[in-house]
């Protein structure tokens, strides 16, 4: 927990905007992860190839997926704080986005709009606590540093996004702020 702890000012110190991609993947079944180049983000079907549209863990009243959960975008520096904790090379969680930008709610209010190559995102209201899986790669302290109630707020697990605009995001692309 020490060292969780004294990650937390760097990854508070990331870029607000113009944030450099480090990482783009989708999951087409459970527990596979393929890292691309480019993905193409759809406003009714999400992350091209993913499993959302099938398999989304929050479904709307009506049954179908909710697409507050479309994207899920990870801070590059809590992915290194967290990570770097351990020795296999590919405990990747899976997030679309993996990207060096400070996530929190000051920055990156509920709405705000997040360009990503030609695609549109828009940052939901769900708020991302870390999945099962992430206690099971990471350890319970890491699920836990990012459930403090001082660190709710911070959003060090990262943003889930809705597509409000279908478009391509390359790994060359940076994620930008949009004005509101």
């Amino acid at each position: 927990m020490a060292d969780l702890m004294a990650a937390v000012p760097d990854i508070l110190n990331a870029p607000v905007t113009d944030a450099p991609i480090s990482t783009l993947c989708y999951r087409e079944t459970f527990g596979a992860r393929t890292f691309v180049d480019e993905l193409s983000l759809d406003q009714l079907n999400g992350v091209h190839r993913d499993r959302w549209r099938e398999h989304a863990w929050l479904r709307r009243d009506d049954g179908t997926p909710d697409p507050r959960i479309q994207v899920s975008i990870l801070p590059r520096r809590t992915y290194d704080a967290v990570v770097g904790r351990h020795d296999a090379s590919d405990l990747h969680p899976g997030d679309t986005i993996i990207a060096d930008m400070n996530m929190t709610e000051a920055n990156l209010t509920t709405g705000t709009l997040i360009g990503a190559g030609t695609a549109v995102l828009r940052v939901s209201d769900v708020f991302n606590d870390g999945c099962v899986k992430w206690r099971a790669r990471y350890g319970d302290t890491a699920k836990e540093w990012i459930n403090l109630p001082d660190h709710i707020p911070l959003r060090l697990r990262g943003v889930l996004c809705e597509i409000v605009q279908s478009g391509t995001v390359k790994i060359t692309d940076r994620l930008i702020k949009l004005p509101a």
